[in-house]
């Protein structure tokens, strides 16, 4: 799976809108919707913020990994 798509799943799967992830990394929702949409790639930062939020590695939330494996404590 590739990251765009993976960033979508989760989203959808946590029933959360574009808009409230697109807030949550202070970027409008068009934004987000072209980073979802592979139109546009999502910063590495931004998928940091992602993995956090959802508490998954940068592995699945990047698609390089299919196990959901927590975000890694300091």
């Amino acid at each position: 799976m590739r990251y765009n798509e993976r960033i979508r799943a989760i989203r959808e799967d946590n029933s959360l809108t574009q808009q409230k992830i697109a807030d949550l990394l202070h970027i409008g929702q068009r934004t987000y919707a072209d980073y979802e949409s592979g139109k546009t790639r999502i910063p590495v930062d931004s998928l940091l913020i992602l993995a956090r939020f959802y508490n998954v590695s940068m592995d699945y939330i990047t698609g390089a990994s299919n196990i959901p494996t927590a975000y890694p404590v300091k």
